[in-house]
């Protein structure tokens, strides 16, 4: 890809892409699809014929999995090749995570392990501390674990009270406080652990072994969902860390937790891939089994469109993943070739798409949860049971919406920090607007271009775009800076930015699958297509009118509703047939196979 051509963080909402430019997963190479089938074959062999076992949490289970799949290579993925591991893309780190996802309680430890756990001794560890524990923590001689949520700070990660202080000879620090919900805690060996010394104002970031005197691991917690997983509340009572296991620099903990929480926010979002495939297998499988007033019910009109429905879903979810996967991995090129070094350019190619990382978090977490909920659906009776895994599937799901920050604050931030880059680039978004708002006025009204497939569905996302922008600009323009104080609206953005990313990445696969196998090789996914603009379209128009009918009145709102009209009108599409077809493909397949 040539540098030009690479989106930066946000820029989709105000340029356009070529097809030519992103990477679909079609593309992955021999070795690339080796690991996913090595990630599949060992959740096959070890995780599946034991889920049972892994959710009654038998003693040292989970942690044997854990050492097992690092016999296999498979937690030293992201690790350098002189530490044990293979430095693979980011990209390959995703199809990784995506193949793992489907390992129920499992796929949490194993993330947790190879994301947050691991990653900040990759990104911000010095040579010291890189070879004394990386090396064991690929090979999975040692678990990780990371330290950073309180019982007063969550969201508000920077508000924690463990502290650390100096001792008088300089050679150690003495922590005090409490961490909870820390996945892993139970058994992991080597803890990230976020405090604040002496009286700063933000957090520093320490690796303490967890065998040091002086921390007390809690009962482990009795959850909802991933109930084979690890949680605990940690205890540390004047405990000693040598002064060379502080993390990076003195303050600089906060700025740490903020960059690995992207990580693991768009890391989510592709991990749940491999659940809500597997969700729709297990779905597509039992209707075609289910008999009812003598035939499949996957014969059902109301059947297929839930199939239909969990596809296009997961389908788009999966197209936006990998986009900005690719985008990341093509950004630390970029800084690689400036003279950065390689965990600075990574960690700072993941930080530059924080929008992106945001959005897909939630995105993709409301996917998976859409799709178990009708896995159960169709299931009917049987899915309430908990002889089935669409039970374990619907509970696990549960707690992608709170993990890596919650869908709430995720959706502020997507405005948030689109708002925030804006300015800082000397992007004026108000001024952008009013130009959109003049243009819309003297055209009247547009003409879709219908004779062109993919003219029109760029006609479509170009006003998707100028819709969220329009409602920023004309936001921005009245609040100013309490803009922040009218989350509402900001969700609504939020909501319109989120399906103009899935559209936007589903349009330009399907198009650039189309340049390589031709146009009668993609119809149903032109139907995918088709279906996901089409509902998006009249998801945006309900969203902006919610937005504008929250701060604008009189003769203005009058206006504003026809602007968005104007910005969302489409030309007919038959979704029933669209959906059936769709939901033909998978049922004949007896699998998710898109």
């Amino acid at each position: 890809m040539d540098k030009v051509n690479i989106l930066k963080g946000g820029e989709f909402l105000i340029k356009e892409t070529d097809a030519k430019d992103i990477f679909i997963p079609e593309e992955f190479d021999e070795e690339q699809q080796m690991i996913a089938q090595t990630c599949e074959d060992f959740l096959d062999t070890e995780i599946y014929p034991i889920l049972d076992r892994i959710d009654d949490q038998e003693k040292g289970l989970m942690r044997d999995m854990i050492g097992k799949a690092g016999e296999l290579g498979l937690l030293g993925i992201s690790v350098p090749e002189e530490y044990g591991g293979f430095e693979q893309s980011f990209v390959t780190s995703m199809l990784a995570s995506a193949a793992m996802g489907s390992g129920y309680s499992f796929s949490v430890a194993y993330s947790a392990h190879t994301g947050i756990g691991t990653l900040p001794i990759v990104y911000y560890g010095n040579a010291e501390q890189k070879e004394k524990y990386l090396p064991k923590l690929a090979s999975g001689e040692w678990a990780a674990s990371y330290c950073l949520t309180e019982p007063n700070a969550g969201s508000d990660a920077n508000s924690g009270k463990t502290n650390a202080v100096l001792t008088e000879d300089g050679k150690h620090y003495i922590v005090n406080g409490q961490k909870m919900w820390i996945t892993n805690g139970g058994f992991a060996d080597v803890l990230t652990v976020f405090a604040k010394i002496d009286n700063d104002r933000v957090l520093s970031a320490f690796i303490i072994d967890s065998d040091s005197e002086g921390i007390v691991i809690n009962a482990e917690e009795k959850k909802m969902g991933i109930k084979g997983s690890s949680t605990v509340q940690l205890f540390f009572n004047d405990v000693k860390v040598p002064v060379e296991n502080l993390l990076g620099k003195r303050g600089q903990g906060f700025r740490i937790a903020l960059n690995i929480l992207h990580m693991g926010r768009i890391k989510l979002g592709g991990t749940v891939l491999g659940a809500a495939r597997r969700a729709i297998t297990q779905s597509v499988i039992y209707a075609n089994e289910r008999k009812q007033f003598g035939q499949p019910i996957s014969n059902f009109g109301a059947i297929k469109h839930k199939l239909a429905e969990q596809v296009i879903r997961t389908w788009v979810t999966e197209s936006a993943v990998y986009r900005v996967s690719k985008n990341i991995d093509d950004m630390t090129e970029i800084l690689l070739a400036e003279g950065k070094d390689k965990p600075v350019a990574t960690i700072e190619g993941i930080a530059h798409y924080a929008i992106e990382a945001a959005l897909l978090k939630v995105f993709g977490s409301e996917v998976l949860n859409y799709v178990v909920d009708e896995a159960v659906q169709i299931f009917g009776g049987m899915g309430f049971s908990a002889e089935t895994d669409v039970d374990r599937a619907y509970r696990d799901s549960r707690i992608n919406r709170i993990f890596e920050g919650t869908n709430e604050i995720n959706r502020l931030l997507v405005v948030e920090t689109t708002i925030k880059k804006a300015l800082k680039t000397g992007f004026d978004i108000v001024r952008f607007a009013n130009s959109i708002i003049k243009n819309l006025d003297e055209a009247g009204d547009m003409t879709i271009p219908v004779n062109d497939y993919y003219a029109e569905k760029r006609f479509y996302i170009k006003n998707f775009k100028n819709t969220a922008l329009m409602l920023l600009g004309t936001l921005s323009e009245k609040f100013d800076r309490k803009i922040i104080t009218e989350q509402e609206i900001l969700m609504n953005i939020s909501d319109i930015i989120m399906m103009i990313y899935g559209a936007e990445s589903t349009m330009l696969r399907v198009e650039k699958l189309e340049s390589i196998k031709g146009a009668e090789n993609v119809s149903v996914l032109k139907d995918i297509l088709d279906v996901y603009v089409y509902d998006s379209l009249c998801s945006i128009n309900k969203s902006a009118k919610d937005a504008v009918n929250s701060f604008v009145t009189g003769e203005e709102l009058n206006i504003m509703h026809d602007r968005i009209d104007l910005f969302t009108k489409q030309s007919p599409v038959n979704v029933k047939d669209a959906r059936r077809r769709i939901a033909d493909v998978l049922i004949e397949e007896n699998r998710y196979c898109f």
